[in-house]
This record gives C-alpha cells, structure tokens and sequence, in this order.
C-alpha cells in the first residue's frame, strides 16, 4: 500500500491498526513533511509583503526548500513502512540447516542496518529543516509566528522519533562500528533540536506577550 496516497482519515485509521506499519517511524518523517509545509506557508504568508521586503528573496527560498523535503520527507513514509516489512521478511527466512542459518543471520543484519540507516535519514533530512524554521519564525510574517513554531515542534518531533527507531535497531546490530557511529550522531542530532526547539518556543512566547 502507497501510505502517502490515503487520505487523513484513512492513514490515521490504518496507524490505529492492528498491524505493525505504518508505526513511530512513518508518523515521525510524517510530522517531518508537516514541519517543512507549516514553514512554508509561513514563508508564502510573508512573501510579497511590503512590510518583510528586506527578507522576501530569503521567504521565496525557504518556501523553495521547504517545498521540496516536504515531498521528500512524505516519501519516507512509505520507506520507513517498507524497512520494517525488509527486517520481517529476513526473519521469516528458512533456519533449517547450518547453512540456511547463516544465510538467515546475515539477512537480518543487512536489513537491520538498513532499517537504522532509515530513520536517521529521516532525522537528518528533518534537521536540516530547523534553521529555516527558526528564520521563518524570526523573520517572517510576525501573525504566523505560532505556526513557524508549530513548524519547529513536528520538526522536532520527527527527528527525535526517527532518532528512536535508530536506536532500538542498533540494539541488534553486531557491528560496533556502525553502532557507534549511528549512536554519536543521534545524540548530537538530538541535542541541537532541544536546543533550537527551547529558543523558538522562547522567542514565540516572548512576541506573544
């Protein structure tokens, strides 16, 4: 199924399912694509205004991007769906003789690495949204200063969710290595989302007063 083609009613019942996928991971790169939509509203709200002529060409590129992972971030919806349904299907492999063993283990270890270099692509691609976010928040239209914010919740949302599902699979992968790599990353992905997160929230309240 082509998660990205149901309608709103259709996923959320299909994520109230019974079955495994779509679970955290698609729901995480789904907030990703709302992130990078919410941010761009804001920026086509503050384009062509008189009043943020100073940073119209910055809005027109940041509605640019944002338009682009967005899509791109939908899209990881399924992908994150189809990790899952890889790491399933290496499992359910045949164990019968030494041989199908190992073929079995090594399956299983290839699709796991793949369903933990999933998510931090989800995470990554959702990061990199978040200096755009904060400068659409900053900068752009000052009455669509909460929905910039809103915009750095999913954002913020979508990488710590996708950072989870990368690290629950490293549990189960032998490569110390990669384990440690992909463990490194998330924590400083983590950190700086926090951390930008807590100063656009600041900033909001702040313009609220």
């Amino acid at each position: 199924m082509n998660l990205q083609e149901l309608s709103v009613k259709e996923f959320i019942d299909k994520v109230t399912g019974n079955d495994p996928v779509p679970g955290g991971g698609s729901v995480s790169a789904l907030n990703g694509s709302l992130a990078a939509s919410l941010a761009a509203m804001v920026a086509n709200l503050t384009v062509g205004r008189k009043k943020y002529a100073e940073v119209n060409d910055e809005m027109e590129q940041i509605s640019a991007r944002m338009t682009e992972q967005s899509a791109k971030l939908l899209a990881d919806v399924d992908r994150d769906a189809e990790a899952y349904d890889r790491v399933f299907a290496a499992f359910k492999l045949p164990k019968e003789t030494d041989e199908e063993k190992a073929v079995r283990k090594e399956a299983i270890q290839r699709e796991t690495k793949y369903a933990a270099e999933v998510p931090m692509e989800v995470a990554r691609t959702a990061s990199a949204l978040l200096p755009m976010i904060d400068a659409a928040a900053r900068r752009g239209n000052s009455n669509a200063v909460t929905d910039a914010t809103v915009a750095m919740m999913c954002a913020r949302t979508a990488v710590i969710g996708a950072l989870l599902n990368v690290r629950i699979n490293l549990t189960s992968i032998k490569d110390e290595e990669f384990v440690a790599r992909l463990r490194e990353e998330a924590d400083r992905l983590e950190a700086d989302v926090l951390a930008r997160e807590a100063a656009v929230i600041a900033h909001t309240k702040k313009a609220c007063e």
